[in-house]
């Protein structure tokens, strides 16, 4: 996933970036820079945005850019240029519900590059006003959305009868499969304090394996685990050995049952190709469906830490944004062995929110679209939000209200039917990307509940 960046940006700049690359002689300094460059674009969707020449700047009247339902809320918008505000700027603007607006207004003219806009909502929601300055023919946007009793919102999507059973069988099956663990050195990743290795293990089928980057302290002891799961994408990984210095065991996952140090030209080209949106691959079938091997792959991915002679067995997080907060919440419900979770903007949350008039989650599988038969009752057992329900380890989750992939109004629907302790940090203006204060903020909730702190 990407950030709020305009994807044409990001797909040109990334690919003039590749071309040039490749025309380079040097086939070493190739694959580094290649490999650089992938890592980038995998950690994208946690960066914040670049800033540009001209901002537009949208705020809310509250503070906290929240509301009680039916009050009006007032939205400046500002469209500055060094500081300044620009005279005769043209803007369009759109407003309404999230990802839903009936508002929509082109070429007004803002005199003194100022305006202020309004809007409410009957239902607890979120309303959101997005706005595009047009100046020497580019695009600048800016965005606000206001909060409406978001604590009061509930999922649409329904909890199949069967979802216990259902998932418990796939899980059982999977390990009637030896592990088969297998680990090898990366010598040219380990540090003065940590070994680093590429890692697989069978998942739920011969031939089905999951592949990781696992960092643990050089030290001998015994040690509290860290497993990160991945956002959305095709990717390779280096692992955390950073954190592994500090006295964790860390192990992050790819999910696409390949290595996940390969030459960086293979994953573009899967994710160009064989993997690309794979997350719709058999939609209407429960045992088929991408995600099942990747669900049952997190739980094993579980099982792999427990076989770890170094891990002291009980002391266990998980961690991920995105897609891979999703994953943090699913595993967390699938596997009670989790101590502790902290989840970034997850995804996959109320799929059935378009069909109910209102946001649904990434990948917003029905947003414009009719539901094909068997659709629906499948992806139940997929939404996060019966994951959600299941929870019961602590959890650390923060976001913003801004994000255009990961709508609030989704990621709410999950958070409010957790029973588990738990708790919210909210940076309001964020969209899909975090400050650095805000991940350092939670991985230190983490590493802190981790250590008993």
């Amino acid at each position: 996933m990407l950030t709020d960046t305009p994807k044409h940006i990001l797909f040109y700049t990334y690919t003039t970036l590749i071309q040039t690359i490749n025309s380079m002689k040097s086939i070493s300094f190739r694959k580094i820079l290649l490999s650089v460059l992938m890592i980038q674009i995998g950690f994208n969707a946690f960066s914040q945005p670049v800033s540009t020449l001209i901002k537009v700047i949208v705020g809310c009247d509250h503070n906290d850019w929240t509301y009680r339902v039916n009050e009006k809320a007032t939205f400046s918008v500002q469209v500055l240029k060094y500081g300044n505000p620009v005279e005769n700027v043209t803007i369009d603007y759109e407003a309404g519900p999230e990802m839903i607006p009936d508002i929509k207004k082109e070429g007004v003219v803002l005199k003194n590059g100022k305006t202020e806009l309004s809007g409410s909502m009957k239902v607890p929601g979120f309303y959101r006003v997005r706005v595009w300055a047009v100046l020497d023919g580019r695009r600048y946007e800016g965005l606000a959305t206001a909060a409406f009793e978001p604590e009061k919102i509930e999922p649409t999507v329904k909890d199949p009868a069967d979802f216990d059973s259902f998932w418990s069988n796939a899980i059982a099956e999977a390990r009637k499969l030896d592990l088969d663990p297998k680990m090898t050195l990366l010598p040219e990743r380990c540090t003065s304090e940590a070994d680093v290795y590429q890692i697989s293990f069978r998942n739920d089928a011969y031939g089905s394996r999951i592949y990781g980057i696992l960092a643990m302290p050089k030290k001998p002891g015994k040690y509290p685990a860290i497993l990160r799961v991945p956002g959305a994408g095709i990717r390779p990984y280096t692992g955390d050995p950073r954190t592994a210095a500090l006295g964790f065991i860390t192990l992050e996952i790819g999910i696409h049952g390949i290595p996940v140090n390969l030459d960086p030209q293979v994953y573009t080209d899967l994710a160009g190709g064989g993997l690309s949106e794979y997350n719709k691959v058999k939609m209407n079938d429960r045992n088929t469906h991408y995600y099942k091997r990747v669900y049952v792959g997190c739980v094993r991915a579980v099982d792999f830490i427990f076989s770890l002679p170094e891990f002291n067995g009980s002391d266990i997080g998980i961690t991920g944004g995105s897609q891979g907060g999703a994953l943090t919440i699913v595993t967390a419900g699938l596997d009670k062995r989790i101590r502790y979770m902290a989840a970034i903007y997850p995804a996959l949350c109320d799929h059935t929110g378009y069909l109910n008039k209102r946001a649904g989650g990434w990948p917003h599988y029905f947003r414009g679209t009719e539901p094909k038969p068997g659709e629906v009752e499948t992806l139940g057992y997929f939404d996060v939000v019966n994951f959600a329900r299941r929870v019961s380890a602590p959890g650390y989750y923060t976001w913003g209200f801004n994000d255009l992939t990961c709508p609030p109004t989704s990621m709410y629907s999950a958070y409010n039917v957790i029973k588990a302790p738990k708790e919210l940090v909210l940076y309001q203006e964020t969209g899909h990307w975090t400050y650095p204060e805000q991940t350092e903020a939670l991985n230190n909730w983490l590493t802190g509940k981790l250590k008993g702190m």
